[in-house]
């Protein structure tokens, strides 16, 4: 099955969610890993390097809150997809996960089909970002195409000259579809400490890039930061 080499690690305190989100997976090919609390998940995603993990936020020993910031910190997993899979649906649990790390979130009850699709849409992030070789210069994202050679952007075969902040802020956003990344993060990785700026700055530059490139591309998550989505339409 073509699912077969994908990794998933389950963690929940729950062994009925385990044992249904589980089976599930299973079926339709996933090769899946389980924990039931923070500290068997790390543990597991250390051992077994899975491709993403769902990750239950209210547990026992270790909450998943800490958990995915010690696997973000780990070699080897800080492009692991996370989402967190809770219960508790408040604006301030979102913000946390996301400040530590995640790429999503899904609230519970979540039917089982549903979750699958999900899912699904999650492992495709992975397969959009296509590295052409290991020291490659070129990345397709969803048809978009970065050559960080040219510092240019090449779109349904036309190429667009981006000024170099707008360049480096595409860059970033695309490097990791549907993850939010945080306001300070990319002052920090786009403008580091070459001037003192705001963040209305990168909103001006979000702005411009959806003119240039879509407005569709580009999500806000509110009180977060932005992300960059690919349009599928």
């Amino acid at each position: 099955m073509e699912n077969a080499n994908i990794k998933i690690l389950l963690v929940d305190d729950e062994p009925d969610i385990l044992e249904i989100v589980g089976y599930n997976l299973k079926n339709e090919g996933y090769q899946i890993f389980t924990a039931k609390n923070g500290i068997e998940a790390v543990e597991s995603a250390k051992k077994n390097t899975p491709h993403l993990i769902i990750l239950d936020i209210m547990m026992p020993e270790m909450d998943g809150i800490e958990a995915c910031e010690k696997i973000r910190a780990t070699k080897g997993l800080e492009n692991v997809l996370i989402t967190f899979f809770t219960a508790r649906g408040e604006d301030y649990s979102q913000v946390a996960g996301f400040n530590v790390g995640a790429d999503d979130y899904i609230t519970k009850p979540i039917k089982p089909k549903v979750l699958v699709s999900k899912i699904k849409a999650l492992l495709r992030r992975v397969k959009h970002v296509q590295l052409e070789t290991a020291n490659s210069e070129k990345i397709n994202v969803g048809g978009i195409i970065i050559d960080r050679e040219e510092y240019v952007i090449i779109k349904n075969g036309e190429k667009l000259s981006l000024p170099r902040k707008e360049f480096e802020l595409f860059s970033l956003l695309a490097s990791k579809p549907g993850k939010v990344f945080k306001r300070d993060d990319i002052l920090d990785k786009v403008w580091g400490n070459e001037v003192v700026v705001g963040g209305r700055t990168i909103d001006v530059h979000i702005r411009k890039l959806r003119e240039k490139i879509g407005e569709k591309n580009f999500k806000t998550v509110k009180g977060v930061g932005y992300k960059f989505v690919i349009n599928e339409d």
